[in-house]
């Protein structure tokens, strides 16, 4: 499998995770949790980025 697909399947799983059980997409959701979120999309774009670049 490749590195690409193994990070992008994690980031998948980890916004299922907050979906289901952290209530990210809740009415009642406050700037922690859309922190929570842009970070954790920070992370898998500076992921993809060192995978990329280690290709």
């Amino acid at each position: 499998m490749n590195i690409t697909n193994i990070i992008t399947l994690i980031y998948f799983l980890g916004l299922v995770f907050g979906a289901f059980f952290l209530g990210i997409w809740d009415s009642e959701t406050d700037i922690k949790k859309g922190l929570s979120v842009l970070i954790w999309t920070a992370i898998f774009l500076i992921c993809l980025f060192y995978a990329d670049k280690k290709k």
